[in-house]
């Protein structure tokens, strides 16, 4: 069984910064891919960014140049560094790891005020 444990929402003001983290643990032989979705109200669950096992990263491009993904210093954690922060950003964002399957996160609540 895999667990996905997410970190560092909150409300910040507009042009502030957040930074999200992501730990998987559990039975795990290869993480294929981690990433970064949201969804906010009334919107379906998009995109944000993602990093595969080999370094490659993908981006949204509503958050282009403003989200840095990375990964962790620990084993199977994925950090997103979200700057220049807009109310438009106001979401649930959830982790995402591709191993076997994908497994997700239950979600950590970003605001942004403007």
């Amino acid at each position: 069984q895999v667990q996905l444990v997410e970190s560092g929402g909150g409300l910040v003001q507009a042009g502030g910064s957040l930074r999200l983290s992501c730990a998987a643990s559990g039975t795990i032989f290869r993480v294929n891919a981690m990433g970064w979705y949201r969804q906010a109200p009334g919107k379906q669950r998009e995109l944000v960014a993602e990093i595969t096992s080999g370094g490659s990263t993908n981006y949204a491009d509503s958050v282009k140049g403003r989200f840095t993904i990375s990964r962790g210093n620990a084993k199977n954690t994925v950090l997103l560094r979200m700057n220049s922060l807009k109310p438009d950003d106001t979401a649930v964002y959830y982790c995402r790891a591709t191993i076997q399957r994908d497994y997700w996160g239950q979600g950590t609540q970003v605001t942004v005020s403007s």
